[in-house]
């Protein structure tokens, strides 16, 4: 009855100021004045209890007391409490993106309802605060990124991360901030270093190796090593990896993966100082980083087997556990048939004598190669080429004149490998369209170098002529093998 005569006598007519009063004192309380908050939870819970009243009063007769429908606290104190939030947080908004924590402001709310609030409202407190301090404010927030991003302040990087976080799908547009910035910074390392690094294979990779660790570092302190950000990484890397200064210098995408190839026989190469000096496992690990954004892997093999058989025949090897570790790194990225041949040739030289001038051509007939010519150069063959090897000269590293050799072979190398994509698809498919074929060579291929479509197209042509494919009569996209 008490409750009764308060709501119809009291509270219809002092509700406003009442809730008034209280929201002036939490705006107080928001400024960092104390205050007695004791008041507030009061009016709170006379509130929630009228609600009791309320819900009593429409049971027909029972005066059965049930749970409180919280109508009254909702309608005459929530609703105004969180106009007056979201009013005085977009005033301050900005100041406290630069000057104070929003973090903070969320766990003092949070503390504010628990302390003398009713439970309900911590959920759509904490949403209206994220919409009006962060959904609101992305734009800025964003922004902050960037300079954080190049002031390298990662702790503070890693604060606004994780309110961006809150926000659904917000961590998108932060991902794309990302990966610029790593581009730039790699393209910007690599331009600095660029008038030294076209014939410096050294400092070309490891100015790659350091970027990359310091931004793996960044995703893993900032970003807590989340799948996302590190193909974020993964991305930028690929890109300025394989189109920068030195590949623009060079004229040709497939510099990056010469260059590595290099470096890895100056680690392997017997006589070269640095190898004592380092741990070659861990150069090991970080040439397969690189390796696996280079997208023309089939080049690297190209200068990597090259060099590789000059240090087994002018052993030059600097030790073979060595060399087989490298192989075996390279085997569990790409597979048996990537390293099979340098598997090979590395099981050969380990089975002939020191002497490898003298017995080499002996034991390389026996594998149906080429001897030792009448000019001094020794060939042996491989799937689809010859690499020839002057033993009447000191062995070097790669010359330009062997650089030139080994890229006017590329296409011819790439043909092949593209029809033979082509046969092996076919032969398992029957009948496929022209369009499918394409994209089936340009998956099959891809982790040795992306194949071009003019080159894919020549290659089904030609295999046509050889009766190796024929186009269906009355569907001219449609290619059917013939056995």
């Amino acid at each position: 009855m008490a409750m009764e005569i308060w709501k119809l006598v009291f509270f219809q007519l002092l509700s406003k100021q009442v809730t008034s009063e209280c929201l002036q004192l939490i705006k107080a309380e928001r400024q960092n004045e104390i205050i007695n908050s004791r008041l507030i939870n009061e009016v709170i819970q006379s509130y929630v209890e009228l609600g009791v009243v309320e819900d009593t009063s429409t049971q027909c007769n029972t005066h059965q007391i049930t749970s409180p429908t919280l109508t009254i606290y909702k309608d005459y104190f929530e609703i105004p409490f969180l106009e007056e939030t979201e009013q005085f947080y977009r005033l301050e908004a900005a100041t406290f993106l630069t000057h104070n924590s929003i973090d903070q402001r969320l766990d003092e709310e949070v503390h504010r309802v628990k302390s003398y609030l009713h439970s309900s409202t911590l959920g759509i407190l904490i949403k209206k605060m994220e919409e009006v301090l962060i959904h609101d404010q992305l734009h800025v927030i964003y922004t902050e990124a960037k300079v954080l991003l190049y002031n390298e302040k990662n702790s503070d990087l890693a604060l606004l991360f994780k309110l961006v976080s809150r926000i659904p799908n917000a961590t998108d547009k932060l991902k794309e901030i990302v990966e610029v910035h790593i581009y730039e910074m790699g393209i910007d390392a690599i331009k600095r270093i660029s008038s030294g690094a076209l014939n410096n294979p050294k400092l070309y990779v490891e100015t790659i190796i350091d970027i990359h660790t310091k931004f793996l570092k960044l995703v893993k302190d900032v970003f807590n090593n989340e799948q996302s950000f590190i193909a974020t990484l993964d991305r930028a890397c690929a890109k300025f990896i394989n189109n920068n200064v030195v590949t623009t210098t060079a004229d040709t995408t497939t510099k990056s993966a010469e260059l590595l190839a290099q470096y890895c026989n100056i680690l392997l190469r017997k006589g070269n100082r640095i190898v004592e000096e380092i741990d070659l496992e861990e150069k090991f690990n970080q040439i397969m980083v690189v390796f696996n954004y280079i997208e023309n892997k089939d080049v690297f093999l190209k200068f990597y087997r090259k060099m590789f058989a000059k240090r087994l025949v002018g052993q030059l090897c600097a030790s073979y556990d060595d060399e087989e570790l490298m192989i075996s790194k390279l085997r569990y990225a790409c597979g048996f048939d990537y390293t099979s041949e340098l598997q090979q040739m590395f099981q050969d030289i380990r089975n002939t004598s020191k002497n490898l001038t003298d017995q080499y051509g002996t034991h390389c007939e026996r594998q149906s190669l080429r001897d030792i010519g009448h000019d001094g150069k020794y060939s042996f063959s491989t799937s689809h080429k010859k690499i020839k090897i002057n033993l009447n000269v000191p062995i070097k590293s790669v010359e330009q004149k062997d650089i030139e050799g080994l890229y006017r072979t590329i296409d011819a190398d790439r043909k092949i490998l593209i029809r033979a994509a082509i046969v092996r698809i076919m032969k398992q498919r029957k009948t496929l369209k022209h369009a499918l074929l394409t994209q089936e060579v340009i998956h099959q291929l891809s982790s040795r170098f992306q194949p071009q479509i003019p080159m894919i197209k020549k290659c089904i042509e030609i295999l046509i002529e050889e009766k190796y494919l024929e186009r269906q009569l009355n569907e001219n996209d449609m290619l059917h093998y013939l056995a």
